[in-house]
């Protein structure tokens, strides 16, 4: 499914961002957390996130759906959180700063928290979620892993730090799922893995050096979240399966 590309590369002030290795802990890359901080909170108290030196990359999709997208400002102020930019932020900041996207109505799609607000406090969080880049690498000792919502637009990464991002693009990295969809098994060149949010599966998938981690965290009785270390790129479940 293609959509229409009504959407401007010069409307998002940051398309790519770098993160220095962490050499004090660990890193974190997590799925889709939809408004379900509080569930969030548990996986990191489980897996015994330490907030003075490890860090949590969030793969984008933050808002909607879930009971505490209210609360994505005070986690996006915590200094151990960093996030890319997913489609449902993508629709929030849009819709917040008055230029709504046309093709889906985030409201039909959890959206609807988003309308009620103050309009201060609408205009604060879609100024931070326009903030947020569509593509980060994070440096380990073993090479850099990507950060990517959705797919990658091309088979070597050196394209998306070389070149601004244009709205096919943008589209893909935001909406598409076709590599997964494909069962693609190449590999990204010029990274160590990638990444991603966006598709629901059951279990974490791995298909060439891409890492797929929206297991479901966020639906409520269902699901799981799965988190990905970025050094060693070990997959984690919490809840843990049962044995």
């Amino acid at each position: 499914w293609r959509m229409p590309l009504r959407y401007s590369i010069g409307i998002m002030p940051t398309t790519y961002l770098t993160h220095a290795r962490n050499t004090r802990g660990r890193d974190f890359a997590v799925g889709d957390i939809h408004g379900c901080f509080q569930r969030l909170q548990q996986v990191l108290d489980g897996i015994g996130f330490d907030r003075a030196t490890d860090r949590l990359f969030s793969l984008g999709d933050l808002v909607n759906r879930g009971p505490d997208s209210r609360q994505v400002l005070h986690w996006l102020d915590q200094p151990w959180f960093h996030a890319i930019c997913g489609n449902h932020d993508f629709m929030i900041w849009r819709d917040g700063l008055g230029d709504p996207f046309p093709n889906v109505d985030h409201r039909l799609h959890g959206g609807d928290w988003f309308v009620g607000l103050p309009a201060a406090e609408r205009r604060a969080i879609a100024e931070r979620l326009q903030q947020l880049p569509v593509v980060a690498e994070v440096d380990t000792a073993d090479g850099p892993v990507g950060l990517l919502h959705a797919e990658c637009p091309f088979d070597d990464w050196q394209h998306l730090r070389d070149r601004p991002l244009e709205a096919d693009n943008l589209h893909t990295c935001l909406w598409a799922r076709w590599r997964i969809r494909q069962g693609d098994n190449s590999v990204i060149e010029n990274i160590r893995a990638v990444a991603h949010g966006h598709n629901t599966i059951d279990e974490a998938r791995v298909l060439g050096n891409r890492y797929y981690l929206d297991t479901g965290g966020w639906m409520s009785g269902r699901g799981h979240f799965s988190l990905l270390q970025l050094d060693t790129l070990e997959l984690l479940r919490w809840p843990a399966a049962a044995r």
